[in-house]
């Protein structure tokens, strides 16, 4: 090490070696930058500014090699060869572009370390083919360990260079990049010019001007700046040019391309950073406004998407215009909107609610129509409403819910009472889909007997939902909800083939009744649907019953018979449900061949006490003989219904007299009605009370 510093010291011009340094410095910038450039590129773009890389790369450290061996005093004439001083800036510069573009690419640590190790080989070789063009009239000795760590030196600190160091985005890891490929330069020369020993064949009162080796240092150093400025600009023009996309394409992301107004994304940051100057400042409140414009899909639909993007841009521009300090407005999506309103009292909150309102009570002209339109306005405050985003933005859109379906107010804030249904409501919905994902869900199976002998004719699948927090969910709470957000479908499917699945493992081959929604039925691929499932499980088709109610069949009547007329020609068993309860109970048995009538519960009910009740269930009876259709009689549980079927001819019962719907399927549960007087409740004495109910189409 003192040999380096002192061959620096007493064998250079330590002008020219501070002009070589300043070289190298600018030289180890812009490589640094322009290697960062080249990472953050890909396909032909890459490759071209892994070239300019290395063309910077070749000229710096050529650059700082002549300028340093200008400065190197040898005491005797010194001459370079003009063409070995060319090649050794041109070969390691054809052969830096692949390597630097190799490190461009890599990811692995171990990698990186061998390509950088590469690069630091072949920025040696420009140092000893300089120095073979480097002549002299005399014998140059070598000192092999110092030539030895010359060449260690770049491959050390070029790996460091080239590695993972300049892909990051932080300076420090770049200003260690730049400093290392500093060093790798620097030490090089150094290094190697140490090694070397001059021995003069004779000695010369003559030695090579000084003032032009200034010149030709002048000249070298003059070319470096050139390629390296050129490089260095390049990069600083794209740099600007990226920033300036970038900038744009943030400005795009963030703002409506219609109105010009900040978006959904732009909203909910300016909610966090209100939410930050809350905490700082807690003597203000704000809040948060969701508003709807009423009557804006009649006048898309009736004059055009043209003349509704003039409302919305117009309602904007107005509403823009109005806003003063502590106030904020947002496109969120079609013609919803969202506002935030920092206040100090409730007059404030207000006078801004009616300058809102007053944005759109000016009728807007469009194509010589007059369009006159009002707001729906829901309000959430900070803090009584909530103290974060999501509670803000979550309770300003059930408020704005109900001021949308209130017709005698327009703006409702919110109130917990009132919107914490709704909450509930989207909450179930929530928890139904993620109940469906992760197999929360299952199958119950209640017991159908020969009303007579009491002998086990099959099961009807009930869908049953225990959640892991809340425990047992009632069939009355989630089907209606289901049905209304239309997981009905997806919720159907999976209870068909869950019981599909599930009959074709039993012990014996009884029939699985499975019920169809009207939704269900509504789908024209219901019929192959069936079919795959049926094949999937293996499932024969005539131990599968579908039941439906009348109701499901008359939302499109001449649909539903053709796709129940596929059904049945998969050999598949057809059941009305619920029969009784409807206005056309024998029109729809007119209309279709069913194989089975279950009588409504309701009628079982009053069947010992009226006797409309027995009536009905008289001519029920004498119907299904007549069509040669068996009718089962749904929700039997005292010994007095029973008795009263048998003496009636039913053919079939389902109910809790029978056995409490379970999820063990009970094959040996086989009853003796003989003496209907022997016949215990399978269900206990308290089994009556409790209310079971299968996946419907009814509510309530």
């Amino acid at each position: 090490m003192i040999s380096v510093v002192s061959c620096i010291i007493f064998e250079h011009d330590l002008r020219l070696v501070l002009m070589a340094a300043i070289m190298c410095v600018v030289g180890a910038i812009t490589v640094v930058n322009l290697f960062r450039r080249s990472c953050a590129s890909v396909a032909h773009a890459r490759i071209a500014w892994s070239i300019l890389t290395s063309i910077a790369t070749g000229a710096s450290i050529w650059s700082t090699h002549f300028i340093s061996m200008l400065a190197y005093q040898a005491e005797i004439p010194v001459r370079f060869d003009v063409i070995l001083t060319m090649v050794s800036l041109l070969i390691p510069m054809t052969l830096m572009s692949p390597l630097i573009y190799l490190a461009t690419k890599m990811r692995k640590q171990n990698v990186s370390i061998v390509i950088g190790g590469a690069i630091g080989l072949v920025v040696s070789s420009i140092h000893y083919l300089g120095m073979a063009a480097y002549r002299v009239d005399g014998v140059v000795e070598w000192n092999t360990t110092y030539v030895i760590a010359s060449i260690i030196i770049p491959v050390v600190f070029c790996t460091a260079t080239f590695g993972h160091f300049p892909k990051y985005k932080f300076m420090s890891k770049r200003l260690i990049s730049i400093g290392a490929f500093t060093v790798a330069v620097v030490g090089l020369h150094f290094t190697a010019m140490t090694a070397i020993n001059i021995i003069p064949f004779n000695l010369s009162d003559m030695p090579m001007s000084t003032d032009a080796f200034y010149g030709m240092a002048m000249a070298t150093a003059a070319g470096g700046f050139l390629v390296l400025v050129t490089g260095l600009v390049s990069f600083v023009i794209d740099s600007s040019t990226r920033e300036a996309n970038s900038q744009e394409i943030e400005r795009l992301v963030a703002t409506d391309a219609l109105t010009g107004l900040p978006n959904r994304r732009s909203f909910r940051e300016h909610i966090e950073n209100t939410l930050a100057g809350f905490e700082t400042n807690p003597l203000s409140n704000f809040a948060v406004l969701y508003i709807d414009i009423n009557g804006f899909k009649v006048v898309n639909d009736t004059l055009g998407y043209s003349v509704g993007d003039v409302v919305l841009k117009t309602f904007a521009d107005r509403m823009s215009e109005t806003l003063s300090s502590g106030e904020y407005i947002a496109r969120l999506g079609k013609d919803e909107f969202a506002a935030v309103k920092v206040y100090n009292s409730a007059n404030e909150l207000e006078a801004f609610v009616q300058k809102v309102e007053d944005s759109i009570e000016i009728p807007i002209e469009v194509e010589e129509e007059s369009i006159e339109l009002d707001l729906a306005i829901g309000i959430a405050c900070c803090p009584t409403d909530g103290h974060y985003a999501d509670e803000l933005t979550s309770n300003a859109e059930l408020a704005l819910r109900r001021a949308k379906s209130n017709a005698s107010d327009s703006i409702c804030y919110y109130d917990a009472n009132m919107d914490d249904v709704v909450r509930h409501h989207r909450e179930m919905v929530r928890n139904l889909r993620q109940a469906i994902l992760k197999n929360e869900l299952q199958l119950y199976y209640q017991m159908q007997a020969n009303v007579q002998t009491g002998e086990l004719k099959g099961f009807e699948a009930l869908l049953r939902w225990t959640h892991p927090e809340k425990g047992p969910i009632s069939p009355a709470l989630f089907i209606p909800i289901a049905e209304e957000n239309g997981l009905i479908i997806q919720l159907g499917d999976w209870v068909l083939k869950q019981a599909c699945k599930e009959a074709a493992l039993w012990e014996k081959p009884y029939k699985v009744a499975v019920n169809l929604s009207p939704m269900q039925l509504m789908q024209p691929n219901l019929p192959k649907r069936i079919h795959e499932i049926l094949l999937d499980t293996g499932l024969s088709a005539n131990r599968l019953e579908i039941e439906l109610t009348e109701t499901a069949i008359f939302e499109d009547r001449e649909r539903s018979v053709h796709v129940l007329r596929q059904i049945k020609a998969l050999g598949v068993n057809v059941a009305l449900d619920d029969f009784g309860t409807g206005y056309s109970s024998l029109e729809v048995l007119r209309s279709f061949p069913f194989d089975k009538i279950k009588l409504d519960r309701f009628f079982m009910d009053e069947i010992e006490t009226s006797s409309v009740a027995k009536a009905f269930l008289r001519s029920v009876l004498a119907l299904g003989r007549n069509l040669s259709i068996p009718v089962l009689a749904e929700g039997v549980e005292t010994e007095n219904q029973l008795r009263i079927l048998q003496e009636e001819g039913c053919d079939a019962i389902q109910g809790f007299l029978l056995h409490k719907p379970s999820r063990e399927v009970p094959f040996e549960h086989n009853l003796d009605f003989a003496d209907t007087h022997s016949v215990k409740s399978a269900a206990g004495p308290s089994d009556n009370l409790f209310s079971m109910v299968k996946l419907e189409t009814r509510r309530g």
